[in-house]
């Protein structure tokens, strides 16, 4: 099981790398503040009063990346998913965060507006390939 947890958390934060990378880049590249929304953390409630550098941000978000790569290959190892269902419930699984985590653009004033189009393509095209990244780890792991 220390291996499993391991290997999760290395995917995870690879992963959660790629993500971020990727967001970073479709920001700089367009303006549609998608990055920032990945490093919000004003619908926190403790949080919200505080500025925290980016790099802190970045870790918050590696250490939720963590947490969910290694909750979901102990599932894997658990439950016995075959390749094509840790494909298909990983890819779910990160589109389903993608999609309940959009709203929370609605919280703050440094990210997209709820209504851009933009900004939702690329918030969950980015957590789909953050899925497709965790399967492939998952699948070489398994």
């Amino acid at each position: 099981m220390r291996i499993q947890c391991a290997k999760g958390a290395l995917s995870g934060l690879i992963s959660g790398t790629f993500l971020g990378l990727f967001l970073k880049m479709i920001e700089y590249a367009s303006g549609v503040k998608v990055y920032t929304l990945l490093l919000n953390v004003d619908y926190i409630p403790i949080l919200k009063d505080y500025h925290f550098p980016e790099a802190i941000e970045f870790a918050y978000h590696l250490i939720i990346s963590v947490v969910l790569a290694v909750s979901l290959i102990l599932l894997i190892k658990k439950y016995r998913w075959n390749r094509l269902q840790i494909i298909v419930r990983t890819l779910l699984i990160t589109f389903s965060i993608g999609v309940l985590l959009y709203p929370t653009t609605a919280l703050s004033d440094r990210t997209p507006e709820i209504t851009s189009i933009y900004a939702i393509v690329f918030w969950l095209s980015g957590h789909l390939l953050y899925g497709l990244l965790l399967s492939i780890f998952f699948i070489k792991s398994h």
